[in-house]
């Protein structure tokens, strides 16, 4: 007997009677031999089987200035990889020294690459990022992303006083904080 599941978002379902069975898998992007348990012994009350299977890909999102390779790196930007309505996934990652957020076990394929989604938490402080849902796809085992963090604007800040309209304040500081 062979039965296949198709899955959709992470799930499927089909008819099977109590036994032991072997599973092996078809996932486009992922090493299907990674599957994980490669059997299972269905029981009688049990109706709720999951499995795992495992990437090997690599992203890395290179984050400068620029969005150039050659650009000033930003370091400290925060990367999470998420669904396409940006529900967050596993750990984030930070830019280094050089700029790289690196995005270990992605899926890739050279043909049908699943779409790989994620999104910017934050920079550096320093420099404005794009906190919307991102997105690209593997069709070789490693990918860098070019992404732009430019630096952030001078704001001119005044303080003149409360009780004397225009009057400037000559001397003294403001903090200020999020």
């Amino acid at each position: 007997m062979n039965k296949t599941v198709n899955i959709n978002d992470g799930s499927g379902s089909v008819d099977l009677v109590n036994g032991t069975y072997n599973v092996s898998a078809s996932v486009n992007g992922y090493d299907n031999t990674s599957i994980d348990p490669s059997s299972i012994n269905v029981i009688e009350g049990t109706n709720n089987y999951n499995f795992t299977i495992a990437a090997t890909g690599t992203l890395t999102l290179h984050v400068s200035e620029d969005g150039t390779s050659s650009g000033t790196p930003v370091v400290g930007a925060i990367f999470i990889r998420t669904d396409e309505s940006g529900n967050e996934y596993g750990s984030e990652i930070t830019t280094s020294a050089s700029g790289d957020a690196v995005f270990e076990k992605v899926p890739y394929a050279e043909s049908d690459a699943p779409t790989i989604y994620f999104k910017q938490k934050s920079s550096d402080g320093d420099h404005e990022f794009n906190s919307n849902v991102q997105n690209t796809t593997l069709t070789t085992s490693t990918l860098t992303v070019e992404i732009v963090n430019t630096k952030a604007a001078t704001r001119t800040i005044g303080l003149t006083d409360e009780n004397y309209t225009g009057l400037p304040i000559d001397t003294g500081s403001l903090s200020i904080t999020d």
